[in-house]
């Protein structure tokens, strides 16, 4: 296939370019210390149409495609992965969801407002006792004639602290176990909801991490996210998608941890030479480069087979498997560029650093990705 863009995709990913450098750049640094959400520039993003990239023209979308959003992608979060993930919840998560599984009227009432940015969603399915493991879920949704009642509590939902709509999931049968689980697409206005615990973590504190709490929450059967009992399914199916995303958040954070030790190599004298006229270190940014590209190529492979429609579960489980280890690699060794500067704050390095560690764990473990991987192979 023919990797080049076209004019749509480049103009896109250039304009993600500017406003990283514009609009994040400048206070990253602050809001990352302060642990606080650049709200004001995820609604900005919605209003130039990043928050609805998966979402058709008629619903109010830019539908401009998977490669033109991983594009995208790796261009936020070369600056703020954290913004960047509220960019791919949105997409990845939310509103691809909604698009594939929704009923008519789910979509219409939501998708507009989620593709401009007026509302912001999650997807809440990790439990503290349910995390690679879905078929634990204890959150609970019983069926009380044409409404159901939720309760339960999630953990780790990126967006919750200001989602407008969730995406959770519930039993609905624990005797089918994960068979027994459904989707739901609940307000966060409904009466026995609140936002939980904020977490505090080590890295992406630019975005919202947060506990989500259902209490006796009613909310009408309408409010199902594809069929009873098939949570599951849309769950395995929506990761898909999200770990595309997730893959080109980890290729991001690489090549901006890449560009800070080449800068730094040059301008760095030791021994009387610049740290760029050291071999052994030549070698080790031309192996970080090298990686950084391997990943790339996959990436938009797997990116172009979603926008062709093709089977794509084993690519996105490869593509962020390799992609979220190689980041690990390019920060490891761009901070050991740095030397002693690279562990303080005030260097880029040291955040992306601490922002690439996350790309190993959410959208499903390294290990889960392998699982995926083999079960595919094996069934061939």
């Amino acid at each position: 296939m023919d990797f080049s863009f076209n004019d749509e995709q480049r103009l896109v990913i250039e304009e993600a370019r500017k406003f990283a450098e514009k609009r994040l750049a400048p206070v990253v640094q602050e809001l990352d210390e302060r642990q606080e959400v650049n709200l004001e520039a995820l609604r900005e993003l919605g209003s130039l149409g990043f928050l609805g990239m998966t979402v058709p023209e008629e619903y109010g979308g830019s539908n401009l495609g998977a490669v033109a959003y991983v594009g995208a992608m790796i261009e936020l979060s070369k600056v703020d992965a954290g913004t960047a993930v509220g960019v791919s919840v949105q997409n990845s998560l939310v509103n691809d969801t909604i698009v594939k599984f929704g009923t008519d009227e789910q979509k219409s009432t939501y998708l507009p407002k989620l593709a401009t940015g007026e509302w912001f969603g999650c997807f809440s399915l990790t439990e503290g006792g349910a995390g690679s493991d879905p078929g634990s879920l204890r959150a609970s949704a019983v069926r009380d004639g044409d409404h159901f009642i939720l309760n339960g509590t999630k953990n780790f939902t990126s967006n919750g602290g200001f989602a407008d709509a969730i995406i959770a999931f519930f039993q609905t049968d624990k005797d089918k176990g994960a068979k027994g689980i459904s989707a739901f697409l609940v307000p966060a206005t409904t009466p026995g909801f609140e936002v939980g615990k904020h977490e505090n973590k080590l890295g992406i504190r630019t975005s919202s991490t947060t506990e989500m709490v259902f209490n006796g929450c009613r909310v009408p059967a309408s409010c199902l996210l594809g069929p009873e009992n098939k949570g599951l399914n849309v769950a395995l199916t929506t990761l898909d998608g999200g770990r595309i995303g997730i893959a080109a958040q980890a290729v991001g954070i690489a090549e901006g941890a890449l560009d800070e030790a080449i800068k730094y190599a040059k301008d760095r004298t030791q021994f009387g030479q610049k740290l760029a006229e050291f071999q052994g270190l030549q070698f080790m940014l031309a192996d970080m480069a090298t990686e950084v590209e391997v990943a790339k190529a996959m990436l938009y492979r797997t990116a172009w087979m979603k926008d062709t429609h093709q089977k794509h579960s084993k690519e996105s489980a490869m593509t962020k498997l390799f992609a979220s280890e190689m980041a690990h690699r390019v920060c490891h060794k761009a901070l050991q560029v740095h030397g002693g500067y690279g562990y303080m704050k005030e260097f880029r390095v040291e955040r992306l650093y601490r922002d690439q560690r996350i790309t190993e764990i959410y959208e499903g473990t390294s290990e889960i990705q392998r699982v995926v991987i083999a079960r595919s192979l094996l069934a061939d």
